[in-house]
């Protein structure tokens, strides 16, 4: 990724964050990670052109609303157990991604309770729109 599409996304996107969203989630490929909730630490980014996200009557349907993006997480843990975070983290991207208002969108995993020397194990996944996956 070239940094002048970040320039590019500084310069015409206003950025909405969800920080550090914990959530208990079934999630994990050992046998002893089945069955049972795993906190899981969500971090998103949104780029939204300023064009689509500049209110004119300051009314919460001029933007993206935070809601969405926890409805989308919250739905698909609904779902059931997920092996990879990779999958999860690929399967969010992109359903955050299909808004109409979205360019792109960066997400993050962490897994804060794997071991006891670390802050947490994870994944993060970067996606605009028109990239090849």
């Amino acid at each position: 990724m070239s940094h002048s599409m970040f320039d590019t996304l500084a310069l015409e996107c206003r950025r909405l964050f969800l920080r550090d969203h914990m959530v208990p989630v079934h999630i994990g490929a050992h046998d002893f990670e089945k069955g049972v909730t795993q906190r899981l630490v969500f971090n998103v980014e949104l780029f939204v052109p300023f064009a689509s996200s500049t209110p004119k009557a300051d009314k919460l349907d001029e933007v993206v609303d935070y809601d969405f993006v926890r409805e989308v997480i919250a739905a698909r843990i609904a779902q059931g157990h997920i092996e990879l975070q990779e999958t999860l983290c690929d399967e969010l991207v992109q359903q955050l991604l299909a808004h109409p208002q979205v360019r792109a969108v960066r997400l993050s995993t962490q897994k804060p309770d794997v071991y006891p020397d670390c802050a947490g194990v994870g994944v993060e996944v970067f996606r605009m729109k028109g990239m090849n996956a």
